[in-house]
């Protein structure tokens, strides 16, 4: 049963169209929901791109805030209060001279999303999964993970202040989950493996309407690893 969450979907603004099904084609508006629910295949963020390449150019960005939401317009979010910003994305990057030398090419240059708020790229789409969450004014958010997912969800969910459930393998190492829960982060221990806490997360979600970002937000949370190439775009100069 396809979830619309309430009307706040009929006045998102900005470029964002809906959803479109990877494999079947099928659209939606943008609501929450995992996947085709014609064909269960993967679902993608869809923007009004004749009308994105006539409004931006490289001065579109000049002086905003160096985060990933300085390319606020091309992210799915609607209202500006949702915004969780810990200051994630416009890394730096790294020219690696020395592997340059080693494989035979001019330049390599590597992104370094260690700098990010959690030290992992993680930050980039768990920041744009819980806005949608705040728009949608969930109860809670989550994740199924072994360990930076869940302590770039929580981090985010503390700033945001909406409690937040990491479902993980019991068998995994304690020491994985220790930031997330530094960050207050509920940890919840699900007797399997990584693919049997993702499937009981799923029974949850389903069941309490919780915001889980790689399950029920995930065509929202993947939007947000675009910006990695939008910023590499602005640094080289292009």
């Amino acid at each position: 049963m396809l979830r619309h969450c309430g009307t706040r979907w009929s006045r998102i603004m900005g470029y964002l169209r809906g959803l479109q099904c990877q494999e079947c084609k099928q659209e939606y508006p943008p609501v929450r929901l995992a996947v085709c629910e014609s064909c269960f295949g993967p679902l993608e963020v869809r923007y009004e791109i004749d009308a994105v390449r006539g409004a931006f150019h490289r001065d579109s960005f000049a002086g905003r805030p160096p985060t990933l939401w300085r390319y606020r317009e091309l992210l799915p979010v609607s209202d500006d209060h949702a915004i969780v910003d810990l200051a994630a994305g416009f890394t730096p990057l790294r020219r690696a001279t020395n592997l340059e030398d080693a494989i035979g090419v001019r330049e390599l240059w590597i992104k370094d999303d260690t700098v990010n708020p959690t030290y992992s790229f993680k930050d980039r789409p768990v920041a744009v999964a819980i806005a949608k969450a705040r728009e949608w004014s969930l109860p809670a958010v989550g994740c199924a993970s072994t360990g930076n997912l869940a302590a770039a969800t929580a981090a985010a969910a503390a700033k945001a202040r909406i409690p937040c459930y990491v479902f993980a393998p019991a068998s995994l190492e304690p020491t994985k989950l220790l930031l997330p829960q530094l960050y207050g982060g509920i940890v919840v221990p699900i007797d399997g493996t990584y693919d049997d806490a993702n499937r009981v997360a799923l029974q949850v979600a389903d069941r309490r309407g919780w915001g889980f970002v790689n399950i029920n937000l995930r065509p929202y949370y993947a939007e947000g690893s675009k910006t990695l190439l939008f910023e590499t775009w602005e640094q080289l100069g292009f």
